[in-house]
């Protein structure tokens, strides 16, 4: 049986103090997310990898017909559809696949953050295994719907393997991405 509470001027004050101490530790809470919501934002202008809560930011930039930080250069290519790119790939496309940077990452959460940068049409983002078999086998993650401006967030738990991302709507090469514990 619950006891009867008595309100004496000290009870009350007591209530009051505790009532205003729970405010300011939900007030500091929601400060703090807020605070971290921020953070978040604008490190997601890096492209450095960075450490969330439970998995590994991956920034990711699309420009015309490839990703800048795997070919480590913005090339300049103007492209209004995907025609476009897909004559510039032809033209240079393995050279330039050969002189990617092949990214290598350890088996865990990961959240490929992809922008799309002065892309005038829309454009997505596969990261899947490296050919058919790996295809099979490994994760997977895909997306579009990316119009000039936007980011959006590919989530994905990788296993040990050889995986390639690239975008087909704005088609790119086959960016190699390699992982190993």
């Amino acid at each position: 049986m619950k006891k009867p509470s008595i309100d004496t001027p000290a009870s009350k004050a007591s209530q009051g103090a505790s009532h205003r101490a729970r405010h300011r530790a939900r007030h500091g809470i929601a400060a703090a997310f807020a605070a971290a919501a921020v953070t978040v934002s604008a490190f997601s202008l890096s492209s450095e990898l960075q450490a969330s809560s439970d998995a590994t930011v991956i920034v990711l930039t699309q420009t015309p017909c490839q990703f800048l930080e795997t070919e480590g250069a913005d090339h300049g290519y103007t492209s209004t559809e995907r025609a476009d790119c897909m004559k510039i790939n032809d033209a240079s496309g393995a050279e330039r696949l050969a002189n990617s940077e092949k990214m290598t990452l350890k088996p865990g959460k990961y959240i490929f953050r992809v922008s799309n940068k002065n892309v005038p049409y829309t454009l997505g983002f596969w990261l899947r295994g490296d050919g058919l078999a790996n295809r099979a086998m490994l994760p997977s993650v895909s997306g579009g719907g990316l119009t000039e401006g936007q980011t959006a967030d590919y989530e994905i738990t990788l296993e040990e393997g050889d995986y390639v991302f690239s975008c087909p709507l704005n088609p790119t090469p086959d960016y190699k991405l390699q992982v190993k514990g």
